[in-house]
């Protein structure tokens, strides 16, 4: 199977159970915390007496009574041992709201890299299925951090939730519509793709974002015909012209497409929505205000050590791109390369000032105001009530 194909596979196989999805990834997400307790355990209670008791000292024999005693001591002894161990880090959930990709790379690479361990915290990394059921998963407990966007934190906050963004991955907003390029056709303005049909998640928020877009750049809102797919088939659908535009999102699923449109002798287009006039932040870090207010300090360390994934990542993409492969080998490289560079080039936002991960008030405000048009949720949430720089700061 083809590398690009293999990047496809993935998506295609979004709606398998997570736990078939994640068994190959089990021995690195859930079970470091095991082999680093039970082996010396193991190694204490099976140590031969011999190793235990000086050559020349003869013991007298135990009675039953000692022996049970002695027995009973061990065990308690050893469940000891273990909660020390077990409450010596905080245990952190962390849903990527999509599968393992050069997006959530710094999540992957702290991982990999020991940095959240460094940092005390004892994390399991997730797949997720969208940014709105992720956000949602967060806010209901299931998760204590998640990969998540402003609109899914308002449309959450709109509805009761406590969604809350405390630190920015896109800077800008990355959502596209991509194309295949052909002769005659060159896009200099939204009004060049008037007429198009544009394939979309069923619940991603280009549904209701595109046609406010339109109506931004002085269009109809239906001037582009929006049809609701399956995320696993957009990308065939583009290349069987089933559709004329599809969804893509710089950092994931754009280098994706520009893979296989240049496998199957196509070269890709795109129109950035931020180019016309959408001024908005994009994916960043998602928690509670529950969880903030009542553990600061986790937070805390969980977005240093992030960060320090992502400027790994920034630094050396090359190495990011190999140790997150090495994680997970089915990945294409040469995607998962790109997608990288997509993100860091993302990621920054007048860096000489303000320390990565900061959330630019004046764009979390333009975000608010779009989504409360777009999604008609109304004066219900402020744009201060959707994020917070104390942990960025």
């Amino acid at each position: 199977m083809s590398q690009p194909i293999r990047h496809a596979f993935l998506q295609r196989i979004m709606q398998r159970p997570m736990q078939l999805l994640m068994r190959p990834f089990m021995p690195k997400l859930v079970l470091q915390v095991s082999q680093q307790i039970l082996p010396p355990i193991a190694n204490q209670i099976s140590r031969p007496v011999a190793q235990c008791t000086p050559a020349r000292l003869v013991q007298p024999a135990a009675s039953p009574a000692r022996r049970i005693a002695a027995g009973a001591a061990a065990l308690a002894a050893v469940a000891l041992f273990a909660s020390a161990h077990a409450q010596a880090a905080d245990a952190v959930r962390v849903n990527l709201a999509w599968l393992p990709q050069g997006s959530t790379g710094g999540i992957l690479l702290a991982q990999s890299k020991g940095y959240y361990r460094e940092a005390g915290l004892d994390v399991s990394v997730m797949r997720g299925y969208g940014g709105q059921r992720t956000v949602n998963e967060v806010d209901g407990g299931l998760f204590e951090f998640g990969y998540g966007d402003p609109v899914s934190v308002m449309l959450n906050r709109a509805h009761g939730g406590h969604a809350v963004m405390v630190g920015a991955i896109n800077t800008r907003w990355p959502g596209a519509m991509c194309y295949l390029e052909r002769p005659g056709f060159k896009v200099t303005s939204p009004k060049d793709l008037a007429g198009l049909t544009l394939g979309g998640g069923g619940a991603s928020p280009v549904q209701n974002i595109m046609p406010a877009w339109l109506k931004q750049n002085g269009l109809a809102p239906d001037a582009i015909k929006t049809v609701r797919l399956d995320p696993a088939v957009i990308n065939t659908a583009l290349l069987q012209k089933r559709i004329d535009l599809s969804e893509c999102w710089e950092g994931a699923s754009l280098p994706v497409q520009a893979a296989l449109a240049k496998r199957a002798g196509q070269q890709l287009g795109r129109v950035f929505y931020r180019d016309f006039g959408l001024d908005m932040m994009g994916n960043g870090l998602v928690t509670t205000d529950t969880f903030v207010a009542q553990h600061p300090d986790v937070v805390k360390r969980f977005v240093a050590a992030t960060y320090r994934g992502y400027a790994l990542m920034r630094e050396h993409p090359q190495e990011a791109a190999d140790a997150i492969a090495a994680q997970y080998p089915v990945l294409d490289k040469t995607i998962l390369l790109q997608q990288i560079v997509e993100t860091n080039g993302l990621i920054s936002d007048n860096p000489a000032d303000h320390k990565t991960g900061w959330l630019r008030p004046a764009r979390m405000e333009s975000t608010a105001a779009f989504v409360s048009r777009a999604f008609g949720t109304g004066a219900k949430v402020k744009a201060a009530d959707l994020y917070t720089n104390r942990f960025v700061e």
